[in-house]
């Protein structure tokens, strides 16, 4: 005969008066979490009491029932109707919903207790934006929604801002296929589509951090603090229908620019809207871009202006402005740090002194029919005006003094009109047949320089961190410096170690061998390291010799600058060209030492990188000395475009690299009797005139020569 199973018996609820209810003392919360009693009383206020107290009858003594009622779970819940009646916003006899259980049971109060509170399961945050969600569409507002929940209003937009993710990648969520702060990672896009694609492509990879999501969706945007989103303005960008992406979840520094074409197309407007008025000015052309690469006005005549003098009133200014400035420095003389006040005052200051000292300039109005105008975006968003150059077929010819080529009058047309200025959009004359046949060798675009050597430095970086000897001697030898000679010249290591970022950088820096090879060491040091100073020291001084060295060098290499810029001794953080000449020297000397080779490391001349960016005469010396005579032959017919396609091909795998990439010899000897310049030998090689073109100028008729000066 079969046995029956014997049936489960729940506990009986009831209600009970609040009187003669006790808080027992088997209650195992001890610690306070969560929200507080404060905040659970204003919700059962605004909502009554959701889950009902489990109480057991009080016995005396003797085993009988006194007719009070311990509460062993649902403490919290207790104190906050206690708080209530308190306040006297709760009735001290009101009944309270209660799960009774018998007073004979078996089962121990405090298990009650403790299961009461560990089989609670927290919400999960997708079933949290759901229901928030939910209310939010009935009405709710968000500071509603979080004063209801005693969450701050903050909580409440990110959690909203997770409808803008792909429900295929909410359901991975929910299957805990990827984390919460990978998921808000995805809000920063609307993409639906995009966001699934850029899942797909990382979620087998090692590289999935929130920021590598990031980065993937925005890589086709512009930042806010773009110089053209600074000059355009986001109000005007929105207002013309663009759209910003932001991110709730950090800093973002005003977002990104989802439209980069409207954005370019507002700036060129604005520039156009600014050059007519300059144009007013009675100027002959303006050019106008977004910038221009350095050297711009290289061959050019400036014109010799007529500095406005101050005014009464300015002077006075001035004057008091420095007498401010003086005082704050006299009294703070003595102080290891200004205030941020303080700081922020001293700026103002020197601010105002510049533009006081920064006076505008007035021309002659025969000069300015001959000249003209550069009008660009500085790199803060504002606008860069510079005046007064003149070409060299805008010169005075000897007899035509006042007319142009063409014999009308430099001033008007021949009707006595005033001639219009002739605007330029876009930073320069399109390239010309005339220009193709240039064989001039001319030198390399200063920004070009810049990124080649942050290539090169950055890969000099990698190859110190391999090699724990080098860097341990060039640190040595930066400290020796440092601590024995003090007012010696900085070198290419900063000591401190300060990361050196770079000015300029080609678009596929990133994605370059040396540069998934430093943040893939960085990332691995990164999860060992821990973030508590204390903990930090002792965790340094229990490694191996071998670990630290290896740490050592990876910390040294962030601190290699051997980026080539313009020499700027008066400048804030400008370098001396003697600066400059030992950074270069030392540079090579630890390329050599660790054995750097950038073919070896994956750089390679593309049309993007360099044969797009030098002139035809560049590109046919570089197939060269790659590829050798006969194919430079085949290509110095073809047009720029199509002769930098086909270089790229014919240098792919010749280890061909331009000056400023390859490994100086010290040890090279040097022609006797070659011309050395003492202006040119400053500069280097890369940077200099070829010595052909100096002695093809050297033949010329000499009266050309004081016609071209």
């Amino acid at each position: 005969m079969a046995t029956a199973t014997q049936k489960i018996t729940l506990s009986s609820s009831r209600d009970i008066p609040f009187n003669k209810l006790v808080l027992s003392q088997s209650n195992v919360r001890r610690v306070k979490a969560g929200i507080s009693v404060e905040e659970l009383a204003e919700s059962i206020a605004r909502r009554g009491l959701i889950q009902s107290l489990h109480v057991r009858p009080e016995l005396d003594a003797e085993g009988q029932e006194t007719g009070l009622f311990e509460v062993p779970a649902g403490g919290r819940r207790y104190r906050a109707l206690e708080l209530l009646v308190k306040q006297k916003r709760l009735n001290k006899t009101v009944p309270v919903p209660c799960i009774v259980s018998d007073a004979s049971d078996d089962i121990l109060i405090d298990e009650v207790s403790l299961a009461e509170n560990i089989e609670r399961a927290p919400l999960h945050p997708l079933d949290q934006f759901r229901a928030f969600q939910v209310l939010r569409e009935k009405g709710m507002s968000e500071e509603e929604i979080a004063a209801a929940f005693f969450v701050d209003a903050k909580v409440v937009k990110q959690r909203l801002r997770l409808v803008s993710v792909s429900p295929a990648l909410l359901e991975t969520y929910a299957e805990d296929g990827m984390t919460l702060e990978q998921l808000m990672a995805f809000t920063i896009s609307d993409d639906h589509a995009r966001q699934e694609q850029v899942w797909a492509a990382i979620k087998d990879s090692w590289q999935k951090e929130p920021y590598t999501i990031r980065r993937m969706l925005t890589e086709t945007t512009v930042r806010a603090s773009d110089k053209r989103a600074l000059f355009v303005g986001i109000e005007a960008y929105e207002a013309a229908g663009g759209y910003v992406l932001r991110d709730l979840f950090q800093q973002d520094d005003g977002g990104w620019l989802q439209d980069p074409v409207l954005l370019d197309r507002l700036a060129a407007e604005k520039l156009k809207a600014e050059a007519e008025t300059i144009a007013a000015e009675g100027w002959k052309w303006i050019e106008v871009a977004v910038d221009f690469p350095y050297g711009h006005t290289s061959g050019l005549r400036r014109l010799a202006g007529t500095t406005i003098d101050l005014t009464d009133e300015e002077r006075a200014e001035r004057e008091k402005l420095r007498d401010e400035f003086d005082a704050l420095e006299a009294e703070y003389a003595e102080a290891d740090e200004f205030t941020d006040e303080v700081d922020a005052r001293l700026g103002e200051i020197e601010e105002a002194l510049d533009a006081l000292e920064s006076r505008p300039m007035v021309y002659d109005a025969d000069q300015m029919a001959r000249a003209g105008v550069f009008v660009s975006i500085r790199h803060d968003g504002h606008l860069a005006v510079e005046r007064g150059y003149v070409r060299p077929e805008d010169e005075e010819v000897e007899g035509h003094e006042g007319d142009d080529a063409d014999g009308a009058s430099a001033e008007g047309d021949e009707d006595g009109s005033v001639r219009r200025a002739v605007i330029t959009v876009g930073g320069g004359a399109p390239e010309t047949e005339e220009d193709d046949e240039v064989e001039t060798i001319r030198p390399l675009p200063d920004r070009l320089v810049s990124e080649l050597t942050a290539h090169r430095t950055l890969a000099l970086r990698d190859a110190v961190a391999c090699n724990p000897h080098v860097a341990m001697t060039a640190m040595l030898h930066r400290l020796v410096t440092d601590c024995f000679l003090p007012h010696s010249t900085r070198g290419c290591l900063e000591a401190h170690v300060r990361e050196v970022h770079f000015p300029a950088q080609a678009d596929d820096l990133g994605e370059s061998i040396s540069a998934r090879a430093i943040t893939d060491r960085h990332e691995r040091w990164g999860d060992h390291i821990p973030a508590d100073d204390a903990a930090l020291w002792d965790w340094l001084a229990d490694q191996d010799d071998d670990t630290r060295m290896e740490l050592l060098a990876h910390c040294v290499s962030f601190g290699v600058n051997a980026l080539h810029e313009k020499p700027n001794p008066y400048g804030g953080m400008g370098v001396s060209q003697h600066g400059l000449d030992v950074r270069l020297s030392q540079a090579d000397r630890l390329a050599r030492e660790t054995g750097l080779d950038m073919v070896a490391v994956g750089w390679r001349p593309t049309v993007g990188n360099y044969l797009g960016r030098v002139t035809k005469p560049r590109i046919i010396e570089a197939v060269r000395e790659g590829a050798g005579e006969r194919a430079a032959q085949l290509i110095d017919h073809l047009k720029k475009s199509d002769m930098a396609k086909e270089a790229e091909r014919l240098l792919a795998e010749t280890g061909w690299l331009p000056e400023p990439l390859r490994l100086v010899d010290p040890d090279a000897e040097v022609d006797a009797d070659a011309g050395i310049d003492a202006e040119a030998n400053d500069l280097p090689e890369f940077l200099a005139g070829d010595g052909e073109e100096d002695e093809a100028a050297g033949d010329e008729d000499p009266q050309r020569m004081v016609a071209a000066e």
